[in-house]
């Protein structure tokens, strides 16, 4: 049975794991490594990497990084950072990885997610939209690390990314990163109405209720999370978690459709 997939998302910066509050002051969490090591144990759905410092310093992939991660996981790895290419994507599978995301290097050339289709397979291909709300109440594109706002209807490019042909969109909301009080809901909704490939979810999660919500609300479909999964408390004190064995069963059941 097809359920939704639970997904930790890490960030790594100075080859650091890092987390950010609304795409600022990062707070170094650890070893990516020694994350990943963790999460196998949990047994997690999916990991979801992105290297936030390879678009910004127009750096190519960071490939021994990229590699280590692979040959740790035993779960399957999802890629962002610095891709651009085919030739690139086509390089980071052969090390293992599952997926390869792409952001910026999508909405500089929306094209190159076909090439890459051609080569790796259009289920592999992932694009990640940061996005941020107007106090008109609309949504708008951001790339850079939030700090370039693009000029593209949200909308209308992702209706031209499913038209292209990708295997799945992360939707990242800006405003709710490291917030911990909830995803976008409005947001999701105004996304799945115009898109029918798979959508994962991320920025806002603060409690396994907002991830069971999201599942109750829209059964199958992609709950991802930074913060719920590296921190514990009030405090925030640095752990790296996942949901309880009981959380994962209410995620199955609240996935039949």
């Amino acid at each position: 049975m097809l359920r939704s997939r639970v997904i930790p998302c890490l960030l790594v910066h100075n080859k650091g794991l890092v987390k950010t509050v609304k795409f600022k002051s990062a707070k170094y969490v650890g070893d990516p490594i020694n994350a990943v090591k963790i999460f196998n144990e949990k047994e997690v759905d999916e990991l979801i990497v992105l290297d936030i410092d390879t678009t910004v310093n127009g750096d190519e992939p960071d490939y021994k990084m990229i590699e280590r991660l692979a040959n740790e996981s035993r779960m399957p790895l999802c890629y962002g950072g610095g891709v651009t290419n085919s030739e690139q994507a086509q390089k980071i599978i052969k090390l293992g990885v599952e997926k390869v995301a792409l952001s910026a290097g999508a909405i500089s050339r929306p094209n190159v997610l076909a090439e890459i289709a051609s080569v790796i397979g259009r289920q592999s291909v992932v694009v990640v939209l940061d996005v941020k709300k107007t106090v008109f109440g609309r949504y708008e594109i951001y790339s850079h690390n939030g700090k370039k706002k693009v000029k593209k209807s949200l909308f209308e490019f992702i209706k031209e990314l499913e038209s292209i042909g990708i295997g799945e969109l992360v939707i990242n909301s800006i405003d709710n990163d490291g917030v911990m009080k909830g995803y976008d809901l409005a947001l999701v909704q105004k996304v799945r109405d115009c898109i029918s490939v798979p959508l994962t979810v991320l920025g806002g999660a603060g409690h396994s209720d907002d991830i069971l919500n999201l599942i109750n609300e829209y059964k199958i479909i992609g709950a991802a999370a930074g913060s719920l999964f590296v921190f514990k408390g009030v405090y925030k004190a640095v752990l790296i978690n996942y949901l309880p064995e009981k959380e994962l069963k209410k995620v199955a059941q609240l996935s039949r459709v």
